[in-house]
């Protein structure tokens, strides 16, 4: 492979970085009480606690909620970018990785 298909390799790489930036995944624990956003980057972007669940719901409770949460949108996340990354992947190999 030439330097010029090594540069196109790169510029296609972060392209992808930037598309994963901006794809998020949301999920939810405790029947919508905790929803959580992630972008394909694995950065939380938000944390929702529902109000109404506050007085009703224990410490313990609702922090098992966040930790499931963040645990299954690590996941997805991490699925969704490993799709995304497949194309590229298959082009490593000429590169010698």
């Amino acid at each position: 492979m030439g330097m010029g298909d090594q540069m196109k390799m790169l510029n296609q790489m972060r392209k992808l970085q930037k598309e994963l930036a901006k794809e998020i995944v949301e999920v939810e624990a405790g029947d919508g009480a905790v929803i959580i956003q992630i972008s394909g980057e694995m950065k939380i972007i938000s944390v929702k606690v529902d109000k109404d669940i506050l007085d009703d719901a224990s410490a313990g409770e609702i922090e098992g909620w966040i930790k499931a949460a963040v645990r299954d949108g690590l996941k997805e996340a991490q699925d969704m970018a490993t799709e995304k990354m497949k194309p590229m992947m298959g082009n490593l190999g000429s590169l010698g990785f």
